[in-house]
């Protein structure tokens, strides 16, 4: 198995990376332009073409497609146009704000089925891979780099063409589910620890402790407090939690959970879920149930509002030991994918 671990850096950024002095677009039969926030309804409709082919566990809608332009992100973005003026194809290369110690330029796209092996999706990928490079060494830091793309596990021909291109497998994620029939245990939290639901008030708190919980992630960057509240487009406050340590008035959090109601997904799925979407728990509190009752407070809030299944995703290499707890507490794996990346 690879290693999982950024590559020692042993250059400056810019020698590492090779960005090139100009980035050619794609050529394979369409026309080219940048992509602008106005482009997300047809930015849309093609993923929706893509996706009903394909059958990925999720559907994206519209508002999905608008939160890749949030400006927590810098954002390159190329479409592809057929002679009538269809969108065809499209890639984006997004870095996220904030990012210190490690830089990833994540890429995603798409070709449409009716396009798909006349090299269109490899000279994307290409142009991608470039953008990446001169996005990451414009970022003026000298740090660990990556481009990464992400692979559900039904997608064989992408993981080829990114293995291919010089792309190596680093991580797996595992996505969960558990059945909202059986019993939910009743979790009992220690003298002081008490069990919140979120509010505006404790969502700043919460980023800061989700920041220093994630601190011995693999990969974790701190969220910068714009990037923490966008992409919330399907954000369940009422199935979200905290947990406070209410032994001095500072009320420190101990651990929160965040769920998401992705309603467009459940079709798609065959059951209806709440989905966790992040949940952490600081150091000092682990070991003292804090993730159980987190996790046991929002099964009973998605079993409240009729949701058949709760669902969550893990990294197979989470250093808390997360998975161990998810299947103790009866979830189960339904598919997977894995996370594509050149070192730089």
């Amino acid at each position: 198995m690879p290693s999982t671990s950024p590559e020692p850096v042993a250059a400056p950024l810019r020698q590492r990376a090779q960005p090139p002095r100009a980035v050619r677009r794609p050529e394979a039969g369409l026309r080219w332009a940048e992509l602008r926030p106005a482009d997300a309804p047809e930015l849309a409709r093609l993923v929706t073409r893509m996706e009903l082919v394909d059958q990925p566990p999720y559907r994206t809608t519209e508002a999905e497609m608008a939160e890749y332009f949030e400006d927590s992100h810098v954002v390159s973005a190329l479409g592809g146009r057929d002679e009538v003026g269809t969108l065809r194809a499209f890639g984006f290369v997004r870095l996220r704000r904030g990012e210190v110690s490690l830089l990833r330029a994540v890429c995603s796209g798409g070709v449409d089925p009716v396009w798909r092996r006349r090299g269109v999706g490899s000279a994307l990928l290409d142009w991608q891979v470039d953008r990446a490079r001169q996005l990451l060494v414009e970022t003026g830091l000298d740090v660990p780099a990556r481009i990464v793309v992400h692979v559900d596990e039904n997608m064989p021909d992408l993981a080829g063409l990114l293995e291919r291109a010089g792309f190596t497998p680093r991580r797996w994620y595992t996505q969960m589910r558990r059945d909202l029939s059986l019993a939910i245990p009743e979790v009992v939290l220690g003298p002081a620890l008490r069990l919140e639901p979120w509010s505006p008030a404790l969502d700043d708190a919460a980023r800061r402790a989700h920041n220093t919980a994630f601190s011995d992630h693999w990969g974790s960057q701190p969220q910068t407090a714009e990037a923490w509240t966008q992409g919330r487009t399907y954000f369940a406050p009422e199935w979200s939690f905290v947990v406070l340590d209410r032994t001095t008035d500072r009320s420190p959090v101990a651990g929160y959970l965040i769920s998401a109601r992705y309603e467009q997904d459940w079709p798609a799925l065959g059951w209806t879920e709440g989905y966790t979407e992040v949940m952490g728990v600081l150091r000092e509190w682990r070991g003292r149930h804090v993730g159980s009752a987190l996790l046991a407070a929002a099964m009973r809030a998605y079993a409240a509002d009729g949701m058949q299944y709760a669902g969550l995703d893990v990294d197979a290499d989470n250093p808390t030991g997360a998975r161990t707890l998810y299947e103790r507490l009866g979830y189960e794996p339904t598919h997977g994918s894995t996370m594509y990346s050149i070192e730089i």
